[in-house]
């Protein structure tokens, strides 16, 4: 008996290692959903240029599969879009992974697509808090917005605004944002005198801006979408003489974004957000990946996607690396928890319980360095994790 005992341990073993290297063998198939076009390109291709950065420091290998990394353009609010591109990724192409997501309607769309075909699902930017409630295959890799907000609401009620106005965009990241914003600040001792949701395409700001000077509060806290309304606000809120009037601005880093800082210009300037990643952070990590990502990309800045695109193939990399190269949905979701990694933006982990990242979220004021707009960090909270899954 002990005998075959003995032979069926090496036999299990045997088959295991056959195992793991028929996967380190097979190609491992990675569809992202990203917008490529409309309003939202920026994110889809700065998210892509740090996931291609990532494979190419590691001979295009996660855990030792060779990947093929497959695009689909969901052109950015479009969740009909997205969830076609996610069928045809599943059924067509064969995915063992789908990726991405630059928006929250994109990823509530393929969440339960990945929740059936039971395939990991790494998203990398849509930041509702709820999302991964939506699939028990999700995973994170970005942030919630509960968990860049509540970080500057207990700034701002830490140094002398006491009253505020917020205004978000009217989707579920704006949502979570105004909704953490009003419980950590009120909590605080704040005040809100006023909110106000603005349509996520194409807002006119103009009223709103006149209003809120009308109301005399000490500050406006602001959500848009990282992009180009975020130097539109910059510009009214400049021309209605809102920071003449005394009325500071502070909002998550989504506004001050190093796509679109630059724009901004001198506006910019003094502007305080929280967020979990700055291209100027100062660490070794981060100082090779912006020399890595300059060298790859010239003409961009490394921002927040481009971090959040990278560390998704790096969270890809080691769960392979503990599964023997099972991407299969069980197997990767249960490697993912818990795991810990060191990234360019600090050391970050995925929540057990909830799948989402956590990770230091930092202060930091818009200042020139070097001739060049930078988000400079002053403060921190380590090991943040999101609020929002305790409201």
């Amino acid at each position: 008996m002990k005998i075959i005992h003995k032979l069926s341990i090496g036999a299990t073993l045997f088959a295991l290692g056959l195992g793991s290297a028929a996967h380190a063998a097979e190609t491992l198939k990675i569809g992202m959903v990203l917008p490529m076009s409309g309003p939202f390109s920026a994110y889809g291709q700065q998210i892509l240029n740090g996931a291609r950065l990532y494979l190419g420091q590691n001979g295009n290998k996660l855990g030792d599969r060779p990947v093929e990394l497959l695009v689909k353009d969901d052109t950015g609010v479009a969740p009909e879009i997205s969830k076609r591109a996610a069928q045809e990724f599943l059924v067509q192409d064969k995915v063992a992974i789908l990726a991405g997501f630059g928006l929250t309607p994109s990823a509530f769309a393929v969440a339960p697509l990945s929740a059936t075909a039971k395939v990991p699902m790494v998203v990398m930017n849509a930041a509702t808090s709820s999302i991964t409630t939506k699939s028990p295959y999700i995973v994170r890799t970005s942030m919630t917005l509960p968990q860049t907000t509540a970080p500057i609401a207990t700034w701002a009620a830490s140094n002398g605004i006491k009253k505020v106005y917020t205004v978000v965009a009217d989707f579920g990241p704006g949502h979570d944002a105004e909704k953490q914003f009003v419980k950590t600040f009120t909590a605080a001792g704040g005040e809100i005198i006023g909110q106000v949701r603005t349509p996520v395409a194409n807002p006119d700001f103009a009223p709103f801006l006149q209003k809120i000077k009308d109301s005399k509060p000490d500050a406006v806290f602001l959500f848009v979408p990282a992009g180009e309304q975020g130097v539109a606000f910059l510009k009214g809120y400049k021309e209605r003489g809102l920071d003449t009037a005394g009325i500071r601005l502070i909002s998550t880093g989504d506004l001050t974004d190093e796509d679109v800082i630059d724009a901004m210009g001198q506006a910019a300037v003094g502007v305080v957000t929280s967020m979990h990643y700055a291209e100027a952070h100062d660490s070794a990590l981060n100082k090779a990946y912006t020399d890595s990502y300059y060298k790859a990309y010239p003409k961009k800045r490394p921002n927040f996607m481009s971090m959040a695109g990278y560390d998704g193939m790096h969270l890809i990399d080691a769960v392979l690396k503990k599964t023997g190269g099972d991407a299969s949905g069980d197997k990767f979701i249960e490697a993912a928890k818990g795991l810990k990694l060191d990234s360019p933006r600090g050391a970050i982990s995925i929540d057990p319980a909830t799948r989402d990242i956590v990770q230091t979220i930092y202060i930091r004021k818009v200042e020139r360095v070097g001739g060049k707009l930078q988000n400079v960090e002053f403060d921190h909270i380590p090991d943040f994790k999101d609020p929002g899954k305790q409201q």
